[in-house]
């Protein structure tokens, strides 16, 4: 049964929505359903019967490309506005949805107080045990990102980078009041790696629909040039949706350029939640 004198845990049972507890290594829940932390320290709440595939997201070798393509720094000024505008708001408990590897997490860890208290969430296993073996003093877990076993109201600010999300779930999981923070593709983003793959180009949209139960409180607009090497250019090219349109041939086309200037162009969105 639940204690009185437990604190209110951040993690609610994949199963039945009750409130999960650390005991010893593991988190149980009042039915007995148990979930036990991994030995990098995450903690796996992605239920198999809710799994779409053996191993949904990411694969290894695709989260090692991306590590590395992000390690040599070609998204630094994105990662740094980012952990600024964080940081201006001095959240106390924080999420990063969809997180990956942990890049942007370990970002703002640098930048922010030791008093935020960081999370992370992906649906990719290797993803998440990599992010959690690199920064202990977070919590990551595996789930769905429209199934986040988290408590309600728990969190005073999300971040949501690149990922998707569901509108319902970010207003249960924020308090009153509390920010989200969105990155988005600009309209000129990742410009000449596109004009391999599409014979017409089009620009993102400048200002990007919010989800339900959020109003706009600022956007800034972040835009550079990189000159990735060819096997970070292909690296660059899997962090993105229009991968799979890019055959063999294609890909042989992007790396045999000498040299490629590519344009980067990120939307940042901050926004409130306005519901109770």
């Amino acid at each position: 049964m639940h204690q009185p004198h437990q604190p209110i845990s951040c993690y609610i049972c994949p199963l039945c929505a009750a409130s999960l507890q650390l005991s010893q290594k593991s988190y149980v829940c009042e039915h007995n359903h148990r979930f036990d932390l991994a030995k990098e320290g995450y903690l796996n709440l992605l239920p198999v019967q809710y799994k779409h595939s053996g191993e949904p997201g990411d694969n290894k070798p695709m989260m090692q490309a991306r590590r590395a393509f992000l390690e040599a720094g070609f998204y630094q000024p994105l990662a740094k506005a980012v952990a600024m505008i964080i940081n201006a708001h001095q959240p106390e408990q924080l999420l990063d949805l969809g997180c990956g590897e942990g890049y942007y997490s370990r970002a703002i860890a640098a930048d922010c107080p030791d008093s935020l208290n960081l999370h992370g969430v992906d649906i990719a296993k290797f993803a998440i045990a990599a992010a959690a073996k690199k920064q202990p003093a977070a919590k990551f877990i595996v789930a769905s990102s429209n199934r986040l076993p988290y408590a309600d109201r728990y969190f005073d600010f999300v971040l949501r980078v690149f990922a998707p999300s569901n509108a319902q779930e970010l207003e249960r999981i924020l308090k009153p009041s509390g920010l989200l923070l969105l990155v988005t593709p600009g309209p000129r983003h990742l410009w000449q790696l596109k004009e391999f793959i599409y014979a017409d180009v089009k620009e993102h949209a400048l200002e990007n629909e919010l989800p339900q139960g959020f109003d706009r409180l600022d956007a800034q607009r972040i835009s550079y040039k990189i000159a990735p090497n060819p096997q970070q250019r292909i690296a660059l090219l899997q962090m993105t949706p229009f991968a799979w349109r890019a055959n063999e041939s294609v890909q042989h086309a992007i790396q045999a350029v000498d040299e490629l200037e590519i344009e980067t162009d990120f939307i940042l969105t901050l926004a409130i939640k306005t519901t109770t």
